[in-house]
């Protein structure tokens, strides 16, 4: 795959070139260029992760690292073009339509690929054989997750039941001699309680001699897990319980695609929201805007802007619109319809307080009302708010009287967190564009 990326880029970079005859070359300036870059791309990709196993990994999140790593030769490349002064020496719109045409072609045909790699498993090619070794029910389950996704190309070829005999592990030990040099598996994976983490340590030392590649699954059913890592402190192995991939660099990269993507929308919808911000003046009045505390990335409150939807009443209790509610104006209820009332939070995006996806913001006392009653509630903070969300293209916006909605609401924007990448934020985009807009609720 790393002589793959470069092959792509030094082709694309090439064609493109060829395809501009009103480029000047001289020398061999711009084979120059094109080589850096191309070896640059998938050694940036590899500091990111970009080369880690596809079987059982989600697309976006390949396709986001993807992106992510050509941002950052993008990146790399300019400052060194600035560095050596060479910036005047080359056709600024070549490079352009090559990192553009670079980025497409890269894209289509990982995810070509991966459809590919997908069904092939699927139909029983490019299987991983697996032997489970662990407790009944924990092997159980592996095994019922293994058939479930028959496009991750597992196969179950045996089972080791631990039932606490005092010669399982004289067994196991036989087993490890005889499976040294052959063997009909090509992984072993361990089903165990966390609490018996002193069986698995034994098991490990019976197995290490067998050349395979063995996978501790802890039975962790019941502690909520997000997106879980093992790191090192201190010396120490710890299982990190709450990790999201929105953290370092990436969070770099998040915050750059807010900033880019929001300026963009922010120049492009600013008509739109002269003619409302006029709308309403002229309707209702002054103030346009409905400014209100929330809270946002880790609990910290900011001020989020919309364009004001009711008449001007005093409360200290927020109140969830409802149908006919009678503080809602006619032009009021059009801009809650077409969630054209969110356009201010553009700027919100653009102080870096908000992000363009993410779970959305909730009212302060509505916080305090449900972080007592959803245990894992308070998780989505652990983000920035976004002005569109996983769990708003799905259909979950609006009225929450019920517990069992928000807990629903809350599930998806946790997945949301756990699976994070670029390439889903423009999934998230893409939704909102095509189903997102309108809103049935009030």
């Amino acid at each position: 795959m790393r002589c793959f990326d470069a092959a792509i880029a030094i082709g694309v970079a090439l064609t493109i070139l060829w395809l501009m005859p009103h480029v000047v070359v001289e020398g061999n300036d711009y084979l120059f260029l094109i080589l850096v870059g191309s070896l640059l791309l998938p050694a940036v990709g590899e500091l990111i992760g970009l080369y880690q196993p596809w079987r059982g990994r989600s697309l976006y999140n390949m396709l986001g690292i993807y992106l992510a790593a050509w941002a950052a030769t993008l990146g790399l490349l300019s400052l060194l073009l600035v560095a050596v002064q060479e910036t005047q020496s080359y056709s600024r719109l070549w490079m352009g339509v090559s990192a553009l045409a670079i980025l497409t072609v890269g894209s289509t045909m990982r995810t070509l690929l991966y459809i590919y790699l997908k069904r092939l498993r699927a139909k029983g090619h490019n299987l991983k054989r697996v032997l489970l070794v662990g407790k009944k029910d924990n092997i159980a389950l592996l095994e019922e997750m293994i058939v479930k996704t028959p496009h991750a190309g597992y196969i179950v070829m045996g089972h080791y039941v631990d039932e606490n005999d005092p010669a399982f592990f004289h067994k196991m030990a036989v087993f490890a001699k005889a499976n040294i040099f052959q063997r009909e598996f090509d992984e072993i994976w361990l089903g165990y309680p966390l609490v018996q983490s002193n069986r698995v340590r034994h098991l490990m030392r019976l197995l290490a001699g067998i050349p395979a590649s063995i996978r501790f699954f802890p039975d962790l059913t019941d502690i909520r897990l997000l997106n879980h890592r093992i790191t090192q402190v201190a010396g120490l192995y710890s299982l990190e319980l709450n990790y999201t991939p929105l953290s370092g660099p990436m969070r770099l990269f998040k915050a750059l695609e807010d900033r880019l993507l929001g300026f963009a929308l922010f120049i492009v919808f600013s008509p739109v929201m002269l003619v409302v911000a006029i709308a309403i003046r002229c309707t209702m009045g002054g103030p346009i805007l409905f400014k209100q505390e929330r809270h946002g990335l880790d609990g910290k409150r900011f001020r989020i802007y919309k364009f004001r939807t009711m008449h001007l009443h005093e409360s200290s209790v927020t109140k969830q619109a409802s149908h006919f509610d009678s503080r809602v104006t006619r032009v009021g209820r059009f801009l809650r319809r077409t969630s054209l009332d969110e356009l201010p939070q553009l700027y919100n995006v653009l102080q870096g307080r908000m992000s363009l996806v993410g779970p959305r913001p909730h009212a302060m006392d509505h916080n305090d009302h449900y972080k007592d009653h959803i245990d894992i509630y308070m998780q989505r903070h652990r983000v920035k708010p976004g002005m569109t969300g996983w769990a708003q293209v799905n259909g979950l916006r609006g009225i929450t009287e019920d517990v069992k909605l928000m807990e629903k609401r809350v599930e998806y924007d946790l997945y949301y967190i756990e699976n994070w990448s670029l390439g889903f934020d423009l999934k998230i985009l893409a939704m909102t564009v095509v189903c997102g807009f309108v809103n049935p609720q009030p």
